[in-house]
């Protein structure tokens, strides 16, 4: 029999392996935890971190009985909502569609090019939507309405456009990049399966439904609960840079990064900031706890732990 100390030393090279992840990990992600106590203090820069007053959760008075906290907690939720729903259906989608082109150097083609708006920054982001938007300049207001016989819309003082502009400019930029995952669950499926499904006569269609999806289920359930994890934070970029930071639009675009940011800016107090940040992250967390408890009881198998 092989000794706990001979397998440590077989398994010596994979170890190694994972030595500059771990310490990566534990540089930039435990240890910044401690900073979690500015969240309870009163920062006073002459005093220092630990030696500034301690007030509770005062800091958290700020957030909890603003009077725009249900607006920016909805907007916050329902738009996370609706990219995790939406987001998660167009990448399963486009994944579907690339597997079944016959030419893959085709289906390599589209990928690439829908893979190519995720390496785009937001500012490089708003610069095009602004010039589709735009009141003078703009294609929609100077070409496009016009030659349709419409009307031009003043697209930076309407809110009621911008959760469709929102999502569709997020599905536009993370549709290629999620579809990549399901791409690769999908060609990790045993070829035997898709063969199976053929002498049965089984459709395109069906072979999506009962063979494909149920077995990259696995996958989207985890991509899902990851996601919603951070169903209270938001794309700073896309709510911030995208609207141009328009106060018109703050009823449909404020969400809770962007309202904490211009406060941050205007009071310049970060406990209020660190205040909000563990507030998303606790309430991530816990939301992540019981989305995985229920898909243990339905299927323990395909939960996280």
């Amino acid at each position: 029999m092989v000794s706990a100390l001979g397998r440590r030393r077989e398994n010596w090279g994979l170890l190694s392996m994972m030595l500059p992840g771990t310490l990566a990990l534990l540089l930039f992600s435990y240890l910044p935890m401690a900073g979690i106590i500015i969240a309870f203090k009163d920062i006073n820069y002459t005093k220092g971190i630990l030696g500034s007053d301690w007030i509770g959760f005062k800091n958290f008075e700020f957030f909890l009985k603003t009077p725009d906290a249900w607006r920016i907690t909805r907007n916050t939720i329902l738009y996370n909502g609706a990219f995790i729903g939406l987001g998660t259906s167009a990448a399963v989608l486009v994944a579907v569609v690339l597997d079944g082109m016959r030419t893959k150097r085709l289906s390599r083609f589209y990928q690439g090019v829908m893979f190519l708006p995720y390496f785009f920054s937001w500012i490089v982001i708003s610069g095009l939507v602004f010039a589709l938007l735009s009141t003078d300049l703009g294609f929609f207001n100077r070409a496009l309405f016009p030659s349709l016989g419409l009307k031009p819309i003043n697209w930076y003082i309407e809110p009621s456009y911008w959760p469709f502009i929102i999502v569709f400019v997020n599905l536009w930029k993370y549709t290629g990049y999620g579809s990549v995952v399901y791409l690769a669950a999908i060609t990790g499926i045993d070829p035997n399966c898709f063969e199976a499904a053929s002498l049965d006569g089984a459709s395109r269609w069906q072979t999506v439904r009962h063979i494909m999806i149920p077995l990259i289920s696995p996958v989207i359930i985890i991509q899902v609960m990851l996601l919603i994890g951070r169903i209270f934070y938001s794309e700073f970029g896309l709510f911030f840079q995208v609207p141009q930071n328009m106060g018109p639009l703050y009823p449909t675009t404020d969400v809770i990064d962007t309202y904490v940011y211009r406060t941050l800016v205007n009071a310049g107090d970060i406990g209020m900031s660190a205040a909000a940040g563990l507030y998303q992250s606790a309430v991530g967390f816990v939301i992540v706890l019981g989305s995985n408890l229920i898909v243990r009881r339905l299927d323990p198998e395909k939960s996280l732990f």
